[in-house]
């Protein structure tokens, strides 16, 4: 209902770090993860989106106050903090190694 919010805030994260495009790097696998990070950002934006349609379409989002269908039930915000920890970070994590991972191998491909 809510996994959405951990990868659209580091969506917000991201995007503020390319638009201020950080120069202390020292490492060369930093500069190749810095040089994809438009590449994440448009993963994390993307699944962010498609997330919310999801969640919409499941009824999960309503159009009112409080806008999460967990809150208006007795528990809703244990349940709402549960779902952020036990699927929003995971998902946000294994997006993020995996475009790490496809970056490094983008930047050394393998040699016949």
């Amino acid at each position: 209902m809510a996994c959405f919010l951990v990868p659209m805030a580091q969506a917000i994260a991201t995007t503020i770090y390319r638009k201020h495009n950080s120069s202390s790097i020292n490492s060369p696998e930093a500069a190749v993860l810095k040089h994809e990070i438009p590449a994440l950002e448009k993963m994390l934006w993307g699944g962010t989106v498609m997330l919310i349609v999801d969640h919409i379409i499941n009824g999960e989002i309503i159009f009112s106050f409080p806008f999460f269908s967990a809150f208006t039930q007795a528990g809703g915000t244990q349940i709402f903090l549960k779902e952020l920890l036990t699927v929003g970070l995971p998902m946000s994590l294994v997006l993020t190694a995996a475009w790490a991972m496809w970056a490094l191998v983008r930047k050394h491909p393998a040699r016949a």
